[in-house]
């Protein structure tokens, strides 16, 4: 009897290609619809917050024709080169002045109103006092030939009636703060601040303060990644809940995700959303819903992942970050910081790159997009940190934004590159 040739091994399935990191984004934001809880706030305490609906102004600003400058209202018509005027009324910012007399001058000051009549205001410097107090008795000569409208500041010619004068999803800050006081309004709508759950995983993470540096275990770190990320969270307008270090088994991993998600829009962690044997985020994750991403094409910062836990009205967002810290800051910048905005109903989230010189050599790129840790320098261009390891938060100290480096592309000593500030990234 003829023995059956052996059966060939199975084959591994082929791993799926690494998503592009715009493709990525563009689905990220795709599952990000705002929230729809909304806030009442003093306008005092709104910095940071996105609007929930127009602002619409009730009133025209300035309310009334003012003036641009400490000086004199008068009527061109009655200027002549040497002609004295008499000042018939002097008007402080706060108090309205009578009309105009024909052949006068009224005294008048920044921000009151324009008396009826007059149609030009003359700064004080150019004119002479021929009294020494400007009252009724006092005299002047404008030096200058006036023109109609010089320094009035025209009704409503900032803010119109019934103008929107900030759009729902602005992301409000001091001068949308005080354009809003400016229309009378103590309070404002805003959407609800997205309750965040953080956590890290990983039996190697040890809490500053719990163990002193010289009494650390082998293989022991401290958690980097929670502090830099709950001060990301709480730039970007979330609420959030540190829930600290969960252990690397997947019956805690389930366990914590499943009570996050209870009672939160988001659930952030750091950590196990690689491949290893040891990390049990993902299938933590589709045991409880599921997930929609899984690793983006991207240097630093490969294993990412996105995912939903929940049914129905109940679900709650996933966003898993990788461990190593620098990849873990800025996938954060660039893909949870969008997903954040765009939470909070805003629709411009991306960051503005801006072309600048390299000063700087990169012969070997990656196959995958590039963020190179880099600073600006005096001269107009931008210096690369030494070492581009992911596990170097101290290029992103040292750094104050990143080159968007495309796919394979080599960069030469003068070469433009896109660069991106962490204060764009990071507000």
């Amino acid at each position: 009897m003829t023995a059956a040739p052996p059966t060939a091994a199975p084959h591994a399935a082929p791993r799926a290609p690494l998503k592009p990191l715009d493709n990525a984004l563009a689905e990220l934001l795709a599952f990000a619809h705002p929230l729809t809880s909304r806030d009442t706030v003093s306008t005092f305490d709104a910095d940071g917050r996105v609007l929930a609906q127009d602002v619409v102004s009730a009133l025209q600003v300035p309310p009334q024709d003012n003036s641009a400058m400490d000086g004199y209202a008068l009527r061109c018509e009655d200027w002549q080169a040497g002609r004295p005027l008499a000042v018939s009324q002097r008007i402080p910012a706060g108090s309205h002045g009578l009309p105009l007399q024909p052949g006068t001058a009224a005294r008048i000051f920044t921000g009151a109103p324009v008396p009826a009549g007059a149609n030009a205001i003359v700064m004080q410097e150019d004119c002479a006092l021929l009294a020494t107090e400007p009252d009724a008795s006092a005299r002047i000569v404008v030096k200058q030939d006036p023109q109609p409208g010089q320094w009035i500041r025209r009704a409503g010619e900032d803010i119109a009636q019934g103008a929107v004068v900030l759009n729902r999803g602005t992301r409000l800050g001091p001068a949308a703060l005080g354009l809003a006081a400016s229309i009378g309004l103590a309070q404002l709508q805003v959407v609800a601040k997205p309750r965040v759950a953080l956590f890290s995983t990983g039996d190697e993470l040890v809490m500053p303060g719990d163990v002193p540096p010289a009494q650390m275990p082998p293989g022991a770190i401290y958690n980097s990644n929670r502090f830099f990320l709950r001060a990301l969270l709480l730039r970007a307008g979330c609420e959030v809940t540190d829930l600290g270090i969960v252990p690397d088994r997947l019956e805690a991993t389930v366990a914590a995700l499943r009570s996050a998600s209870e009672r939160h829009d988001l659930i952030l962690t750091s950590g196990g959303v690689s491949v290893g044997e040891e990390d049990h985020i993902k299938p933590a994750v589709q045991s409880l819903g599921e997930l929609n991403l899984w690793q983006i094409a991207m240097k630093p910062g490969k294993p990412f992942a996105y995912g939903r836990l929940g049914h129905g009205e109940g679900i709650a967002h996933f966003i898993g970050l990788p461990g190593n810290p620098v990849s873990s800051f800025v996938t954060f910048m660039l893909l949870v910081r969008p997903f954040l905005l765009r939470l909070q109903g805003m629709n411009e989230v991306a960051p503005k790159a801006i072309a600048l010189r390299a000063d700087f050599a990169w012969p070997k790129p990656d196959k995958r997009r590039e963020f190179l840790r880099v600073r600006r320098n005096s001269a107009g261009g931008v210096d690369l940190f030494a070492n581009q390891s992911s596990g170097v938060l101290t290029s992103a100290v040292w750094g104050d934004g990143v080159v968007d480096n495309p796919p394979g592309q080599a960069i030469a000593p003068g070469d433009l590159v896109h660069y991106i500030p962490f204060n764009e990234l990071q507000s």
